[in-house]
């Protein structure tokens, strides 16, 4: 089941858990997406409200950022980061909008991603990929050679 994307809420809609660094916070309704959300050790000592608080900025960030998208997406330019790792959220964060990516298997056939120079787990880019959680993303498969190339796009059937 497809959960429905983040919105404010109140305390009466949520609970409200600790785990180290992290709030977790769970939806009364169970089609609403749930958040771990890494605050930091000060967690320990903040209220509900606070907590729901920071919650709350964060989507409300997300909201504003959907609303005022203007179309344009940012690619990196070759040979520059494309990504760059967050220390707080212990995660790769994209630095634009576009990602190349090179798709292998390791030695036990699980599948691993490379970004520029960077070796990502299927865990670690998909962790990556919560970084936009609430967007959604278009992914065109092309020759390793051809990373760097914008594809022409044709919306039709597949011929096979």
């Amino acid at each position: 089941m497809r959960m429905k994307r983040p919105r404010r809420a109140s305390l009466d809609e949520v609970k409200i858990s600790r785990n180290g660094d992290y709030a977790d916070i769970e939806f009364a309704d169970p089609t609403a997406g749930n958040m771990n959300l890494k605050i930091g050790p000060e967690v320990a000592w903040m209220n509900d409200q606070e907590i729901l608080d920071v919650y709350n900025s964060i989507v409300f960030a997300m909201e504003e950022s959907a609303r005022n998208w203007d179309n344009t997406v940012v690619e990196i330019p070759p040979g520059q980061p494309q990504i760059k790792y967050f220390d707080k959220g212990e995660q790769w964060t994209p630095r634009g909008s576009v990602l190349r990516v090179f798709i292998s298997e390791d030695d036990n056939g699980l599948p691993e991603f490379y970004i520029d120079d960077q070796v990502l787990t299927l865990e670690e880019f998909g962790r990556m990929l919560t970084t936009h959680a609430g967007w959604g993303m278009r992914i065109a498969f092309v020759p390793e050679d051809r990373l760097e190339e914008n594809p022409k796009l044709e919306v039709r059937q597949p011929s096979n």
